[in-house]
């Protein structure tokens, strides 16, 4: 399929730089599966869409700060470096900028702070994506201190806000593993997760730590030929036993991300048989996919090309979705991290 099939011109302004002024703000485009807009209006009011019955999966892996400044010890140039998946005790999968000055071999140096000794990344080997695998030392030492050595890794289109950067966290974030947050889950307050408990709405939770998969753009002429890279995911027996009871009692089960979905469908097998399951995924969502868990769909407005806007195509129809993009532009919805939402059912 060709790509520019999911091309679409989207004014700047309209790539939300800042979050709403509180969650409460956010605005909720509905989506019918079937075709069509069904509503225009606001994300506190996504209860008058949903069913009694209706199970919610809602991805709880935490933002860390991830984003690290460090110099080459060979030269004094200054590196950063985006820590993306933890292959294993004190090793990295991450991107460095400037890339071209790490080599296999090359050591950065984080300096410490009140007299402690700094922190040393030697790179190992390089990724498949242009990264580089980075073993930290001493042992350790780097999960003692990352609070206080690395920064939020707001995206690095968002040049605008100053606020707090917790904003860019779920209020349900439990997991640390993300480089970035399940955005889909920035529209919740803990008074409207209440309120659907209290309405019959049943809540799940699952881990997928967010990675490179999520947003490297799609560079290939032809959808399939793109690559997703794998990101750690962790669905527990209770979440996937409580999916299947919700199926067999015919609700409905509504995936709160395009995180969320890429996990469940991932490991629909076990999770149909109500078995936990773990480990990574590549899992490249794309019309023509069948869904084998899925109801239903709470997820941002996503960028042209992109594979995020290929996974909502699959599920809603291409047509389908980018009419409905087409309004959202002419309606100025907010798009991407800190934009607006969308409930396709």
């Amino acid at each position: 399929m060709d790509v520019n099939k999911f091309d679409y011109e989207l004014p700047d302004r309209l790539i939300a730089q800042k979050p709403a002024a509180n969650r409460d703000e956010s605005r909720l485009m509905v989506i019918n599966r079937s075709g069509g807009i069904a509503a225009h209006t606001k994300f506190y009011k996504l209860l008058n869409y949903l069913q009694p019955g209706d199970r919610l999966v809602l991805n709880d892996s935490k933002v860390i700060p991830a984003r690290l400044y460090g110099k080459k010890v060979s030269s004094g140039i200054e590196i950063e470096v985006l820590l993306l998946n933890k292959i294993k005790a004190d090793h990295w999968e991450v991107l460095v900028r400037p890339g071209r000055r790490i080599k296999k071999g090359t050591q950065i140096e984080f300096a410490g702070s009140q007299g402690k000794a700094p922190i040393l990344a030697t790179s190992l080997d390089y990724t498949d994506f242009g990264g580089r695998v980075l073993e930290f030392s001493p042992a350790g030492l780097l999960a003692d201190r990352l609070d206080t050595l690395g920064e939020m890794p707001l995206p690095p289109y968002i040049k605008e806000y100053q606020g707090d950067p917790q904003r860019y966290q779920t209020v349900y974030a439990n997991q640390e593993g993300s480089a970035a947050a399940p955005t889909a889950g920035l529209h919740f307050t803990r008074d409207l997760l209440a309120e659907l408990k209290n309405n019959g709405i049943e809540l799940s939770y699952l881990t997928l730590h967010v990675g490179l998969g999520t947003f490297r753009p799609v560079r290939t002429d032809k959808v399939e030929e793109h690559d997703m890279h794998a990101e750690y995911f962790e669905v527990s027996s209770e979440t996937a036993q409580d999916i299947v009871e919700t199926r067999k009692r015919g609700g409905r089960i509504i995936a709160v991300g395009t995180t969320v979905t890429r996990t469940l469908e991932g490991a629909a097998d076990s999770i149909l048989k109500g078995e936990a399951q773990k480990g990574w995924t590549d899992i490249f969502i794309y019309p023509g996919y069948d869904f084998k868990v899925l109801d239903g769909l709470i997820t941002n407005f996503h960028l042209p090309k992109s594979t995020l806007l290929m996974l909502v195509s699959a599920f809603a129809g291409r047509e389908n979705i980018m009419s409905a993009y087409q309004e959202a532009i002419e309606r100025e919805y907010r798009f991407y991290s800190f934009g607006d939402a969308t409930l396709i059912i």
